[in-house]
């Protein structure tokens, strides 16, 4: 009995998310049609013209336009962001520096430094309890 090895294949919306695209700026012939994992890969690693051009200036989905802005995906909603933008828009974002992406990049600081500061706690209670079995 031979086993037949089928090719694992993704919905066009997981594979645009996994290459950080906005689906619904790419072709309708990946729109359209299923991703196998080789063709995913073969896009990661020698994206055509389209993909370089998406990434490139967008329009980009929420996480990556976050990710650009320095900011979360919670915190694009509360600035009222609800679409995806260019790079265009992204970057006049940044220039004119509106309050609430101020206030939204210190959140995202404060959160980042809680992150550090809980992990280095935890690291430490770590250190201790391998010294307290060490010294039992």
């Amino acid at each position: 009995m031979t086993s037949h090895k089928t090719a694992q294949t993704m919905k066009p919306a997981t594979a645009a998310k996994k290459l950080g695209v906005y689906l619904e700026a790419t072709p309708a012939a990946f729109q359209e049609g299923v991703v196998s994992r080789a063709e995913l890969n073969a896009l990661q690693t020698d994206p055509p013209e389209w993909l370089r051009e998406l990434r490139r200036n967008g329009p980009h989905p929420r996480p990556v336009v976050a990710a650009k802005l320095g900011i979360s995906i919670s915190g694009l909603a509360r600035g009222g962001i609800t679409e995806p933008l260019t790079t265009e828009q992204i970057e006049a974002l940044k220039n004119d520096l509106p309050e609430w992406l101020q206030k939204e990049r210190a959140t995202q600081a404060e959160v980042r430094k809680e992150a550090v500061r809980l992990k280095e706690k935890k690291e430490e209670e770590k250190k201790k309890a391998a010294l307290d079995d060490r010294a039992r």
